[in-house]
C-alpha cells in the first residue's frame, strides 16, 4: 500500500531522495500552497513536512483525513497547531539538532564581528577611507562571556570561546553545577553574569518566561560597555530596552540575528546606529544546516510511517494503541503536573523522585515519566524538548531521576507523587484523575487541595486568618479579574496554608505585587498552562 507524502516548503533535495527510495512512498513537493489550497490537498496524504512558511492551522488539520505525521525540518514549532493534531492522533516531529553548529558558528561571527569592529571597517575601506584607529578593536582573550542558555547550541558556543581563551559563565536553571565545571564553564545566577560578563548571548527558546528576559532592568545590571549578541529568537532581548542602553552608554555594540518583528522594519533606529550590527536571521542558513535537517526530517517521517519507531516527538511517546488509549489521561495529567512543578519551585533541579501507586502501576509507565519530565523542562526549552528526549536532556543537565512503583492503594486508586530537589529546596506534588478523568493535583507538600492545572493560576501562601479570600476577591474584583475555581489547604486552623486560584485573565506583575502587600500574604507565584 502506497503512502503520500507532501512536502509543502523547499527541502533539500538529500532529503527527498531518501524518501523517494522507499517503494512505499510516493513524494509530491508542493510548496508556495495557498491556506485554502493546503487544506483541499492534505485530505489525501498520510504525512506531510514542512519548514517555517507553512502554517499548519487547526482548519488545515481538520481536513487531513489521512495524516499520520507532521516533520518540521526545523526547531521551531510555532507553525503548527500542536494541541490540534494531538486530539486528532497525528505526530508532530521536529529537527532540534540540526542547525545547531550553524547557529553556533554565527554567534561566535557576531561575537567577532563586534570585537574587531568588521563590518563598519569593511563598509569605510570600500569608500576609498584608511582610518585604522577609528576601528581599534579588543581581543576576545581573557574577556568574560556570559551565556543565558546552555541547551545544544549555548554548549557548541561556550566550547568555541573557550578555544579563544575566554572566560565563560552561564545561566541555565536546567543546568548543574557539576556538569557545568566538567565543561569548563562557571554556573551563575542572572544577575551575577550580567554583572560580570563582556559579552552576553542568549540561547532560550522564546517563552511567556523568556520575552524581554533582558530588559531595562538586566541592562541596569551590567557592565557599562558590554557587548550583546542575539541568534536566538527575537523578543528575548527587549529592543526598545537595547536602543536606550546603547545611547546612554551601557552597551557599547549588539549583533542581532533576530527581531522582535520579521523583517525588521526598515525605519528601525536599530539600523541607524553604527555599532549594531544585523543580518536577517541567518542563524541557520548554512548548506549543511539545511541538509542536515532535510535528512534529519526525511529519516524521521520514513521510520515513523514505516512503523520503524517514532523519534523528536513532540506531542507522543512511543507505545501501543491499545496502552495508549488507557495511558492517554496519566500522559496528559503527568506533564501538565511536571509544567506545574517546574513553575512552583525554586533553584536548580538537582534530583526528581517519582512514585506510582495504584492499578496503573501494572502498565510499563515509562510514557509517563517522560510526560512528565517534558512537562518539567518545557517552560524554559520549550519546543527543543519532546517526549523522547526529555530524559536524555535531563541526564545532560545532571538531573537524577528516580522511579518507584507500589500496587498498593494509598489514598487515591491511582496517584503519582513527584517529589523534587533542587539545590535551595524540597517539594512533594501529587496528582491524580478525577472521576472524569481530568487532570488534578491533589496534594502540595503537606496540604492537600483540589486543583485543576489549567490555564492562569495564582498560588498563595498565607496565615489562615479571616478575611483572606475576601480581600483577594475585592482585590482580583478591581482588577477585573474574574475567578474560575479556588481551593485551600492548611496545616491547621489559624496555621500556613496555601490558596490556589484559577483566573480567567493574565495576571501581571503589579497586581502580584499587591497581592503581596496583602496583610497575612506570604508568597505568591503565577502559574501558566
Amino acid at each position: 500500500m502506497n503512502m503520500k507524502i507532501l512536502v509543502s516548503d523547499p527541502l533539500s533535495e538529500e532529503g527527498l531522495k531518501i524518501l523517494r527510495e522507499v517503494k512505499e512512498f510516493q513524494v509530491e513537493v508542493k510548496t508556495e500552497l495557498k491556506p485554502e489550497m493546503l487544506r483541499e490537498e492534505i485530505k489525501n496524504y498520510d504525512a506531510l513536512i514542512v519548514r517555517s512558511a507553512t502554517k499548519v492551522t487547526k482548519d488545515i488539520i481538520a481536513a487531513a483525513d489521512n495524516l499520520k505525521v507532521i516533520g518540521r525540518a526545523g526547531v521551531g514549532l510555532d507553525n503548527v497547531d500542536l494541541e490540534a493534531a494531538t486530539q486528532k492522533g497525528i505526530i508532530v516531529m521536529n529537527t532540534p539538532g540540526g542547525n545547531t553548529i550553524s547557529t553556533a558558528e554565527h554567534t561566535m561571527s557576531m561575537i567577532l564581528a563586534l570585537s574587531r569592529n568588521i563590518p563598519q571597517a569593511n563598509a569605510s575601506t570600500k569608500k576609498g577611507e584608511w582610518k585604522r584607529s577609528k576601528f581599534m578593536g579588543t581581543e576576545l582573550y581573557g574577556k568574560t562571556l556570559g551565556i543565558v542558555g546552555l541547551g545544544r547550541i549555548g554548549t557548541e558556543v561556550a566550547k568555541r570561546a573557550l578555544s579563544f581563551g575566554m572566560k565563560v559563565m552561564a545561566y541555565d536553571p536546567f543546568l548543574s553545577r557539576e556538569v557545568a565545571e566538567s565543561l569548563g564553564i562557571e554556573i551563575a545566577e542572572l544577575k551575577d553574569l550580567l554583572a560580570h560578563a563582556d559579552y552576553i548571548t542568549v540561547h532560550t527558546p522564546l517563552t511567556e518566561e523568556t520575552k524581554h528576559l533582558i530588559s531595562a532592568e538586566e541592562f541596569g545590571l551590567m557592565k557599562t560597555g558590554v557587548r550583546i549578541i542575539n541568534c536566538a529568537r527575537g523578543g528575548i532581548v527587549d529592543e526598545a530596552a537595547l536602543l536606550n542602553a546603547i545611547k546612554e552608554g551601557k552597551v557599547s555594540a549588539a549583533a542581532l540575528d533576530v527581531f522582535e518583528k520579521e523583517p525588521i522594519p526598515p525605519d528601525s533606529e536599530l539600523l541607524k546606529l553604527d555599532n549594531v550590527v544585523v543580518t536577517p536571521h541567518l542563524g541557520a542558513s548554512t548548506e549543511e544546516a539545511q541538509v542536515n535537517v532535510a535528512i534529519e526530517v526525511a529519516q524521521i517521517v520514513r521510520d515513523a510511517l514505516l512503523g520503524k519507531g517514532i523519534r523528536n516527538a513532540a506531542n507522543y511517546p512511543c507505545i501501543e494503541a491499545e496502552v495508549c488509549k488507557f495511558l492517554q489521561p496519566y500522559i496528559n495529567l503527568t506533564e501538565k503536573l511536571g509544567v506545574f512543578s517546574s513553575q512552583l519551585v525554586e533553584g536548580r533541579f538537582q534530583e526528581l523522585n517519582i512514585n506510582y501507586s495504584g492499578e496503573i502501576t501494572q502498565y510499563d509507565l515509562s510514557p509517563l515519566t517522560m510526560s512528565l519530565v517534558k512537562g518539567i523542562l518545557s517552560p524554559i526549552l520549550k519546543e527543543t524538548v519532546n517526549f523522547i528526549n526529555a530524559r536524555a536532556i535531563a541526564k545532560e543537565r545532571g538531573i537524577k531521576i528516580k522511579e518507584a512503583k507500589t500496587s498498593k492503594e494509598e489514598e487515591f486508586v491511582n496517584l503519582i507523587q513527584l517529589e523534587i530537589r533542587t539545590d535551595k529546596e524540597k517539594r512533594v506534588i501529587c496528582g491524580t484523575l478525577s472521576a472524569n478523568k481530568q487532570p488534578r493535583i491533589v496534594k502540595i507538600d503537606d496540604y492537600y487541595v483540589e486543583v485543576s492545572p489549567s490555564g492562569e493560576m495564582i498560588m498563595i501562601q498565607n496565615w489562615d486568618r479571616p478575611g483572606i479570600i475576601g480581600n483577594l476577591g475585592a482585590l482580583l474584583g478591581k482588577q477585573n479579574i474574574n475567578i474560575a475555581a479556588m481551593t485551600f489547604g492548611r496545616e491547621k486552623p489559624g496555621g500556613k496554608a496555601i490558596t490556589v486560584l484559577n483566573v480567567d485573565s493574565p495576571v501581571s506583575a503589579e497586581i502580584v505585587d499587591k497581592i503581596k502587600k496583602t496583610e497575612n500574604i506570604l508568597a505568591v507565584k503565577v502559574i501558566r498552562l
